[in-house]
């Protein structure tokens, strides 16, 4: 029979997963990006090579979209497009930290169909396609049903707290954690281990894209900062940060944020 979407996207991670993995993030050649769009490593162009040779070749009718890749407005016109970050959490990556993932997703029409976040160093794959549910290394994954903004533990970066960016300007009191990558961000309160993640400043779709599906498939909401809907494949591709969380949580959340 032939492969799915999801198939595919996860045969294909966990070849990226091999080919990264024989780099020393330590010593893997790195550039700095124009712009102050941070650093890229020999391992970033490498495995946005491999993935886009191997996911085009299958799925020749899909756009591409990738951060190692220059944009091309022809992903517009397509009905799929593949949106990829070959290694997200380069700096962790380079720091020779597990905490960096290959993050894979599929949209149509705005809309993510399928999804893969891997962490080749951690052995963790999330997994999900629209209305399958969500995974980490095939075992089905729910959200927290946390309901209360006190002691809930959330994902965030510093500037996250800065006090204009809340209601009142005052900071909930919540249990405060955080990992490099936003693509494991989402897979890691899509798993229950974190009850939400808050990233309000504009957000690249590559980043997110993957997270997002196996967020909803477990169960949680995931929505920008302003609570409007995350649709995929732009003009611009970013979104307008993303507020993630149990369905019990995330109104309480989202309400307390300056808008």
């Amino acid at each position: 029979m032939p492969e799915t979407d999801l198939e595919l996207l996860i045969s294909a991670a966990q070849e990226a997963g091999v080919l990264a993995t024989r780099y020393s993030g330590p010593t893997a050649k790195r550039w700095d990006k124009a712009g102050d769009a941070g650093p890229v490593t020999e391992a970033d162009l490498a495995v946005d090579a491999l993935l886009r040779d191997r996911l085009t070749a299958a799925r020749p009718d899909y756009g591409w979209l990738s951060e190692e890749t220059p944009d091309n407005p022809d992903r517009l016109t397509r009905k799929r497009v593949f949106i990829i970050d070959p290694i997200d959490g380069t700096r962790s990556f380079i720091e020779g930290s597990a905490t960096w993932a290959h993050s894979l997703a599929i949209a149509e029409e705005g809309r993510i169909t399928a999804a893969v976040v891997f962490l080749p160093l951690k052995a963790k794959l999330y997994s999900a396609g629209a209305g399958l549910g969500a995974f980490l290394n095939g075992q089905i994954i729910r959200a927290s049903e946390q309901r209360s903004l006190a002691g809930a533990s959330i994902l965030a970066t510093n500037p996250s707290y800065e006090p204009h960016n809340w209601r009142g300007h005052e900071v909930p009191q919540m249990v405060r954690h955080h990992r490099p990558s936003l693509a494991y961000r989402l897979s890691l309160v899509a798993e229950g281990r974190f009850d939400a993640m808050l990233t309000l400043r504009p957000s690249w779709e590559w980043d997110i894209a993957a997270g997002a599906l196996i967020l909803q498939e477990a169960g949680a909401l995931g929505t920008d900062r302003t609570g409007g809907a995350l649709r995929f494949n732009n003009p611009h591709p970013q979104v307008n940060g993303v507020v993630a969380a149990g369905a019990g949580l995330h109104h309480a959340l989202s309400s307390r944020l300056a808008q």
